[in-house]
């Protein structure tokens, strides 16, 4: 073996060294704070008990989950969010990056500031904002009333129909600008001489929408049905804040992500079965991550 082989084979592991000692701080970040937890939260869900007077069930947490009504209500409740929200959301952004796309739009960026605003606003902000204006004599309300849509308020915190309407619509408010920016980014990267033959072949308005823009923002489409289809499973935020925790009224508004949490801290404290929930959010994020890749694929 030469010397440059040798000086070389001796810089190669230098360098390998060097690159594991770069990455180390990251990577015991995300084992300590991301791996662990995740393999934590596993064994725990084998075990059943109240606080940490903990023994192993083997699968009675599964067998407990089954016979749970609380469960399948807080698991109907999130399926019908997922359903319902999640494509309203996708496509109202999707119609609003198209507008606002549009060269001739005067006022186009404070349009989008403002569509944007609501997903940065402070969540405890604009749930107390919501409860004012929702309440019985608030000004939604007051408005329906004045213009004749109904003939007595409506009970959007008491009742458990419109108590799930008013969940979505407070999903809705909040991230559908943020869905839009996704889209607006994507279109911008679309060159406007492909619009341009289009209609110049004759192709309307709405046919350039349905096959052109869409078909070209497929992966930017399903990224953002995927991050919603997530967030949506997760939900906690929205329903904690405009129910104070509870998920009223009788449960119509609980969510799987609020009954872990109560589970764990406000009823006494049984953090297997929690944990034993948690990973039904975590089948359920897989099988639609997985379906909605297996629709989005590229057919040949």
């Amino acid at each position: 073996m030469t010397t440059t082989t040798r000086s070389r084979s001796s810089l190669s592991r230098y360098y390998d060294v060097n690159g594991w000692l770069f990455v180390a701080p990251a990577v015991t970040l995300i084992a300590t704070f991301m791996l662990y937890p995740i393999i934590r939260s596993l064994v725990l869900s084998f075990y059943s008990g109240r606080g940490m007077m903990l023994k192993f069930s083997g699968s009675g947490n599964l067998t407990r989950l089954w016979n749970d009504p609380v469960f399948w209500t807080a698991l109907q409740n999130t399926v019908i969010f997922f359903i319902v929200q999640v494509p309203i959301m996708i496509t109202m952004a999707l119609i609003l990056a198209a507008m606002l796309n549009n060269p001739k739009l005067r006022y186009s960026g404070l349009f989008r500031t403002m569509i944007f605003l609501p997903c940065v606003s402070s969540l405890v902000a604009y749930s107390i904002l919501f409860k004012s204006m929702f309440s019985l004599d608030g000004v939604v309300n007051n408005v329906l009333l004045a213009v004749g849509i109904i003939g007595e308020p409506i009970g959007w915190l008491t009742d458990p129909f419109w108590a799930k309407v008013l969940i979505i619509i407070a999903i809705t408010w909040r991230w559908t600008g943020y869905n839009m920016i996704f889209y607006l980014a994507a279109l911008q990267n679309i060159d406007r001489s492909i619009y341009e033959a289009a209609k110049i072949d004759g192709v309307p308005s709405w046919g350039r929408f349905a096959f052109l823009t869409i078909p070209m923002l497929k992966p930017v489409i399903l990224f953002t049905t995927i991050t919603s289809t997530i967030g949506t499973l997760q939900l906690f935020d929205e329903v904690y804040n405009l129910t104070e925790g509870k998920g009223g009224p009788a449960d119509a508004t609980l969510t799987l992500s609020l009954y872990i949490y109560n589970l764990t801290f406000r009823y006494m404290p049984s953090f297997g079965y929690a944990a034993t929930v948690s990973y039904v959010i975590v089948l359920m994020v897989a099988v639609l991550s997985f379906l909605q890749f297996y629709a989005a694929r590229e057919r040949t």
